[in-house]
């Protein structure tokens, strides 16, 4: 955290700028000169301070080069000085290109015209204001994928009368932090990715995974065992999503927590859960199955279920109070019980839970399935999300500031079995 004084965003003209900052420390003040397309003012008329010149783009161009550099260098406070109407302006972009997590404050100079008819955005406070929605997202279509092409991990057991696939974290345009680049596909207050980059890291994956025009479900996660019947009345919050309907994509969230796609080619009825350790001891795996024979009236035997990405017992533990709790589902699931932190096999308890409710064990693709039966692909699908750092997210690995990877899976109109 820097402090506000310390890093300036100035757009306003240099007159205005350094009467605003003539009280900053010498050599010690950060100043960011945002003229966009206009011309730049010398940088040794800020005698004393370090000035960085945004310029050369739009405004939404060079905001997001300082918020970048503000990322880079892990800063989240700033002071803006500007006009009144650059600030009606410039809230505008904040909004769009930062979280909550930044704190902005506006140091306000000049006023109109009339008051200095050099200053950028000169115009009286209550002059219309423009909207910068569509200049933002241009901003976003055109930057550059990170960390290579878009990788959609698939398993062998669905068949091609459903679409699914697991995301990578690469591919997409997040670079607020190294923990959330590049395809982080969920936004938070707390977090430097904006929903502006969440929304077009989606709209990259659908495109490549073809579900595009379709709507999208993606569940409101209590870490519980709620499942959700599409077209049932929706809960506040659920694991887990189940449907019959075609055309309506259904995913699941994850970062080390396990996201299970289930798929029955004959009933053609899909679900997705999320699945992390509470979820995964409140029986999230078993209580989608149950609604899937219940609801719809699946055979347990004739779904198939492919585990994704997710934290192995290698990285993953528990207190004990928690950790032991997985022995009741089988002595396995907790390799060294006797721990101060004993290790916990999320997937292999997953595993035991929709045996146990009917799925067939050659019906469930996870991390005990044979290596010399899978492709490259399918052995990344199988890997733990918290060792390979290339090509997953991870809280577990690292901390609160992680990103996200969905599975998804849909009906195909009109698919065969």
């Amino acid at each position: 955290m820097c402090d506000a004084a310390l890093l300036d965003l100035v757009h306003t003209c240099p007159a205005c700028a350094r009467s605003a900052l003539r009280d900053e420390p010498a050599g010690n003040a950060r100043i960011f000169l945002l003229c966009g397309k206009r011309p730049p003012p010398d940088r040794s008329s800020f005698s004393g301070a370090r000035a960085h010149v945004l310029a050369g783009g739009s405004t939404a161009e060079c905001l997001y080069q300082f918020k970048q550099r503000v990322d880079a260098n892990e800063l989240s406070s700033v002071r803006v000085t500007t006009t009144p109407r650059g600030r009606l302006t410039l809230m505008q972009y904040q909004e769009l290109l930062f979280t909550a997590l930044y704190s902005f404050r506006y140091h306000l100079v000049g006023g109109g015209a009339a008051a200095c008819p050099d200053c950028a955005c000169s115009a009286t406070s209550d002059s219309p204001v423009p909207a910068v929605g569509e200049e933002v997202e241009a901003l976003v279509r055109q930057l550059p994928p990170l960390k290579g092409n878009i990788l959609v991990l698939q398993s062998p057991l669905i068949p091609g009368c459903f679409g699914h696939g697991f995301s990578t974290r690469c591919g997409g345009v997040s670079s607020g932090s190294p923990s959330l680049c590049s395809l982080n596909l969920a936004s938070s207050r707390k977090r430097r990715d904006p929903d502006v980059l969440v929304a077009e890291n989606w709209r990259r994956l659908a495109l490549h995974a073809g579900f595009s025009s379709l709507p999208l479900h993606l569940p409101k996660v209590a870490h519980g065992a709620a499942v959700w019947v599409l077209g049932r009345e929706q809960p506040d919050s659920y694991d887990a999503v189940v449907t019959d309907q075609r055309g309506v994509v259904l995913t699941a969230p994850g970062a080390d927590c396990m996201t299970l796609l289930f798929a029955d080619p004959r009933s053609k009825v899909i679900a997705a859960a999320h699945a992390g350790w509470r979820g995964t001891l409140g029986g999230v795996a078993t209580a989608t199955l149950d609604a899937m024979v219940s609801e719809f009236g699946c055979e347990a035997a004739e779904v198939m279920v492919a585990v994704g990405p997710s934290v192995g017992p290698c990285c993953f533990t528990l207190q004990p109070a928690e950790a032991l709790q997985f022995l009741r589902i089988h002595p396995d699931c907790v390799p060294d019980p006797e721990s101060p932190a004993p290790h916990v096999d999320l997937r292999l308890a997953n595993r035991v839970l929709l045996e146990r409710g009917g799925v067939r064990p050659a019906h469930i693709h996870d991390h005990m399935v044979a290596p010399q039966q899978q492709q490259q692909q399918q052995l990344l699908l199988t890997s733990c999300s918290s060792c390979d750092s290339a090509h997953f997210f991870s809280h577990n690995r690292d901390g609160a500031h992680f990103g996200t990877q969905v599975g998804f899976l849909w009906i195909r109109e009109g698919g065969g079995s």
